[in-house]
């Protein structure tokens, strides 16, 4: 009855996706566990792109059930017209199941995620949708879930309870006229009637599959530098994208998950602001941006790239305790002559091998590298993991041997055929 929990390592955009796709291939339910739309995944099946930004990636699957958790923050607008999006395309998605304990995102956090982002001094890089104010009353305990679309009633009390305090924050601190209770009960309750029929307790769902002895994949979003936890704070999103979360965000026992696979990419990206100790500010830096296609699936932002981080990679192999790692995008450093793994920092003279939790100190630490030679072949077409080049097994051994951690899976292409796994996850 394995639970494999499947987390971005790195500050997101790892390609989890793409991952999520083909382990779902062996999967019976897929189920999303934080976060909100401000996360995107690109899935590339045949000819077709798909992005997806609330559903999780096994919906392309018409025999999977996917699960949209109580973790997860939802923008119903968005959910409708990706709901929409997927059925223009010829994806049933009948076998979706929404929490009807996840909370709702609405106009008013949209508006305050904006202006809050505009009067700060230093800007965390937020997307903007949302997602933070969403979360802050969710924990505030004045938010409105899925639960509360089930009629007009139930929907104009939760508003009673946030609206006039929202709108009073708008009006006096940032000049915003507000909104009306009633053009946002008509709006939502339209979305209300492609929702509601979804809405069950996941909760349950989930754990009668795991009794069934179904296969069961839990995604997250973002990724571990990115938590609100463990990230770089405050640089972070509003949730726990690391594998704890999936226990919370799902209602389900930690004692049930068996596997914690971490994706990673064969390099380092990250989007907004923040320390990034390897960035390349230099043309490897915008070699690597443009062959990887480095730009946000929901933002366009073009992201900033850099050499793999082992000291970041082994912080996220403690704080989830990974059984394994699913390496992206190795075929982008084919044209390379030789390739950088950081291996410690140094800090005001200090070697450090371990990832520091104040962010202060982290923007001063000078990324220590190991260089190795590149392998100079183009790896897309290459379907078995002992098919690579040498150089190539070596980089990733050596990249193994650094994080502490064994490689399950290796991408060399956004394709599902363009994946080698090394060993069974499920």
């Amino acid at each position: 009855m394995p639970v494999v929990v499947l987390v971005g390592t790195q500050w997101g955009d790892e390609g989890k996706g793409k991952i999520t796709d083909v382990l779902a291939a062996r999967a019976d339910v897929v189920a999303r566990y934080q976060g909100g739309n401000n996360a995107g995944h690109t899935v590339v099946v045949g000819d077709t792109e798909y992005k997806l930004h609330l559903v999780p990636s096994g919906i392309l699957y018409e025999d999977k059930v996917c699960v949209i958790g109580n973790g997860v923050v939802i923008d119903p607008q968005v959910l409708c017209q990706e709901i929409q999006y997927l059925r223009d395309g010829g994806i049933n998605t009948s076998n979706l199941h929404i929490s009807d304990k996840a909370h709702l995102i609405m106009p008013y956090h949209r508006a305050l995620d904006q202006l809050e982002e505009e009067s700060r001094s230093q800007r965390i890089g937020t997307t903007g949708r949302g997602i933070g104010p969403a979360y802050v009353d969710k924990y505030q305990r004045v938010g409105i879930r899925v639960n509360d679309l089930r009629s007009r009633e139930s929907l104009a009390e939760a508003l009673d309870k946030v609206l006039p305090d929202k709108n009073r924050i708008l009006q006096k601190i940032y000049n915003h006229p507000g909104f009306e209770k009633d053009e946002i009960l008509d709006e939502y309750l339209g979305y209300a009637e492609q929702i509601v029929p979804l809405m069950t307790d996941t909760s349950l769902l989930i754990d009668e599959a795991r009794q069934k002895g179904q296969n069961i994949l839990c995604e997250g979003a973002q990724g571990t530098l990115l938590d609100i936890d463990h990230g770089t704070y405050p640089f972070v999103t509003s949730s726990n994208p690391t594998a704890g979360g999936a226990a919370a965000g799902l209602g389900m026992g930690p004692n049930r998950i068996d596997q914690v696979v971490g994706v990673v990419k064969a390099y380092c990206t990250r989007v907004g602001e923040g320390p990034f100790p390897t960035e390349l500010m230099d043309e490897t830096g915008n070699l690597i941006r443009e062959r990887g296609r480095e730009y946000g699936t929901t933002t366009g932002r073009p992201r900033r790239c850099g050499w793999f981080d082992a000291v970041m990679l082994r912080y996220s192999v403690r704080v989830n305790g990974l059984t394994g790692l699913a390496l992206t995008l190795l075929d982008v450093l084919d044209v390379l002559d030789t390739v950088k793994v950081c291996t410690a920092y140094e800090y005001k003279g200090e070697r450090l091998e371990h990832f520091p939790t104040d962010t202060a100190v982290l923007r001063e630490c000078r990324p220590i590298y190991t260089e190795l030679p590149g392998w100079k072949q183009d790896l897309s077409g290459i379907k078995s993991f002992h098919e690579l080049p040498k150089k190539a097994r070596e980089y990733l051994a050596f990249l193994s041997e650094q994080v502490g951690c064994p490689i399950q899976i290796v991408s060399v292409g956004p394709r599902r055929d363009q994946t080698m796994l090394v060993n069974s996850v499920f």
